[in-house]
């Protein structure tokens, strides 16, 4: 399996990525990015394990509006995502770390974001954890989540009728350790 960082054609599952991936890929973790569609199904499929009683799948799609500040933004046609990719994977790996140690019943663990044209609709990111247990599974995704938008090195860019901007909300990047767990879970 290739190292973070590294760029290769890789074979995961029925799926044949692109030649400009990223994937990092072991028994219990999964880290990609692509400008292939995604595969909800593909990722659920590999985070079932037997000791595993829950399995959360978090799939970001791409819908037909934003809010900048007070203001609606309707119309959106499609996004763009853009990556500094070579720091992706790393950023990834590190939320699996923080996640493995606010809940330590993970099973298995996987963040996949898409780069490039995504239209309304399509899933733009998908974070998937199993557990032993629901409220792990749960907290934990959404800690996922949370945790990517925050510190993964991503940006959009949406284009609507009438106009196109970078997206809402763009912060600089975070290390994983710093972002909160949901009210009352993990640490």
């Amino acid at each position: 399996m290739p190292k973070s960082g590294t760029r290769s054609s890789v074979h995961l599952g029925c799926k044949r990525y692109a030649q400009d991936v990223l994937v990092e890929k072991s028994a219990d973790d999964w880290f990609a990015i692509t400008d292939e569609p995604l595969s909800v199904g593909e990722l659920y499929d590999w985070a079932v394990r037997p000791d595993c009683g829950a399995v959360v799948v978090f799939s970001g799609t791409v819908r037909d509006h934003a809010i900048e500040g007070e203001q609606l933004r309707s119309g959106v046609e499609f996004l763009e995502y853009e990556a500094y990719a070579e720091e992706v994977i790393p950023r990834f790996r590190s939320i699996a770390v923080e996640a493995r140690q606010r809940w330590n019943e993970i099973g298995r663990f996987a963040l996949v974001h898409r780069v490039g044209r995504i239209e309304l609709g399509e899933s733009s990111v998908i974070a998937v954890v199993s557990a032993a247990h629901r409220p792990e599974a749960f907290e934990a995704a959404r800690f996922a989540i949370d945790a990517l938008k925050s510190s993964a090195p991503i940006w959009k860019h949406e284009t609507w009728d009438g106009g196109s901007d970078w997206g809402t909300g763009a912060t600089a990047p975070v290390d994983a350790s710093q972002v909160r767990s949901p009210e009352g879970a993990g640490h």
